[in-house]
C-alpha cells in the first residue's frame, strides 16, 4: 500500500475522520514529504519517544530527532516535554492538520493552494465525515454578557470558565480565515489551552497570553458578532474558536453543508420582546449567523429550530428587545473528553481501529 494512503487510513481512526479523497493525498503529499510520511506512519495519536519511533522506523535515533522536530515545526504533528524527555505524536486532520500550518498568518503560495485544496476537501468528504454522527465534536458557546442573569448556568457553559480552567492559554491566527479569506473579521482570536497551546506557542505558532487578555479576546470576538465554540464536552475547553459562518468550519457545516449535527447548539435560544423590537433588522440582517431572525410587519421573529443559542444579536440589538431562554431540553454534552472520542469511534464503527493504532 502507498504510504500516503496508510497515513491517510490512520488518521482516518479518528474522531475527526480523514475520508479517502484525491484532494488529501495531495495535502499529505505537500505537508509530508516521503521520508516524513514513512516515519509517521509508525506514530499514533499517543505520544511517543524518539528512541521507540526510531526503533519502529528502522532509523537511528539521529534521524528520527531530526525527522520529527522537522515535522513539529512545521505543525503538522505535536510535540510534547516532561521530565526532560519529548516524544511526538500525530495530530488529527480537525483540530489539527488542517488548522495548524495556517496560524502564522499564511501569505506563501504554498498556504494559497493548501486553503484551495482543504476547501475542496471540506466540501467533497471531511465536512460530512467531521459532523458524521449525532454526537457533535464541537458546540456553541454563548456571550456570557447574555447569560449573567440566568439561574441554572452550568461552568462549561461559560466561555470565562473554560478560561479560568485552562492551565496554559495561548492566542492564534483564525485559520478558517486565513485559508478562506472570504470575510474582514477579527483574525487573532482563536483561544487554545493546555498542553497543544504551548507546543503552538513554542513553535511560533501561537502568542502565550494571560486570562485577562483572554477575556479581552473573547469580547473583541463577540463585538465583531463572531460565534464562540469549543469541544462538545464538560470536562475542560481544548480550544475556543470564535466563528464567522463564511469561513469556519465549524459553522460551515450548516450554513454550506446543510448537516444538523456539524455542532450542538448552546442550551438557550434567543428570544424577542415585541413591545421594545422596532424592527430595524440589525439583529438578523447583520448579525445573525444562522439566517435564524426575519423581519416580519416590521418586528423580528425567531425560528427557533435554527437558531444556535450564540447571543451575537443580543448584543446588537438598539432596544435591548432580545433576551437569551434556556431551552426546555438542553442539547446532550459528552462528560470527557474521552467520552465523546468514544462514543463517535463507537458510532463511526472505528472503535477497534482506533484501540489498535494506540497500542499498536
Amino acid at each position: 500500500m502507498d504510504t500516503y494512503e496508510r497515513l491517510r487510513e490512520i488518521l482516518d481512526a479518528h474522531p475527526s475522520g480523514a475520508p479517502k479523497s484525491a484532494a488529501f493525498d495531495e495535502i499529505l503529499r505537500i505537508l509530508f514529504s516521503p521520508e516524513e510520511a514513512a516515519l509517521a506512519v509508525q506514530m499514533s495519536f499517543a505520544f511517543r519517544t524518539v528512541a521507540d519511533l526510531a526503533d519502529r522506523a528502522g532509523l537511528t535515533q539521529e534521524a528520527a530527532q531530526r525527522l520529527l522536530e522537522g515535522l513539529a515545526d512545521k505543525a503538522v504533528i505535536q510535540s510534547r516535554t516532561k521530565d526532560g524527555t519529548t516524544a511526538y505524536a500525530l495530530l488529527p486532520t480537525i483540530p489539527g492538520l488542517f488548522e495548524f500550518p495556517f496560524m502564522k498568518g499564511g501569505g506563501e503560495p504554498v498556504h494559497e493552494k493548501l486553503g484551495r485544496l482543504w476547501q475542496q476537501y471540506h466540501h467533497e468528504a471531511l465536512g460530512s465525515e467531521f459532523a458524521g454522527t449525532d454526537t457533535p465534536l464541537m458546540r456553541v458557546v454563548p456571550v456570557q454578557e447574555t447569560i449573567e442573569d440566568k439561574s441554572d448556568i452550568l461552568p462549561y457553559e461559560l466561555a470565562r470558565s473554560l478560561v479560568d480552567g485552562a492551565s496554559y492559554i495561548a492566542v492564534t491566527d483564525c485559520a478558517c480565515r486565513v485559508s478562506v479569506n472570504a470575510c474582514d473579521k477579527p483574525r487573532e482570536v482563536c483561544l487554545i489551552f493546555g498542553p497543544t497551546a504551548q507546543f503552538l506557542a513554542e513553535r511560533g505558532y501561537a502568542r502565550a497570553i494571560d486570562r485577562q487578555e483572554a477575556y479581552r479576546v473573547l469580547k473583541t470576538a463577540a463585538d465583531a458578532g463572531l460565534v464562540h465554540t469549543s469541544n462538545n464536552s464538560a470536562d475542560r475547553g481544548n480550544l475556543i474558536c470564535n466563528c464567522c459562518p463564511c469561513c469556519c468550519t465549524v459553522l460551515r457545516g450548516r450554513t454550506q453543508l446543510n448537516i444538523p449535527h456539524a455542532f450542538a447548539p448552546s442550551s438557550f435560544f434567543a428570544e424577542i420582546d415585541g413591545d421594545l423590537c422596532t424592527g430595524c433588522g440589525a439583529c438578523g440582517d447583520e448579525r445573525c449567523p444562522m439566517g435564524a431572525i426575519e423581519i416580519e410587519n416590521d418586528a423580528a421573529r425567531v425560528t427557533v429550530d435554527r437558531c444556535i443559542g450564540c447571543g451575537v444579536c443580543v448584543s446588537a440589538c438598539p432596544t435591548e428587545a432580545i433576551s437569551l431562554r434556556e431551552r426546555e431540553i438542553r442539547p446532550g454534552i459528552a462528560p470527557t473528553v474521552r467520552d465523546m472520542g468514544m462514543t463517535i469511534l463507537k458510532n463511526k464503527g472505528k472503535l477497534e481501529r482506533f484501540i489498535e493504532i494506540m497500542k499498536g
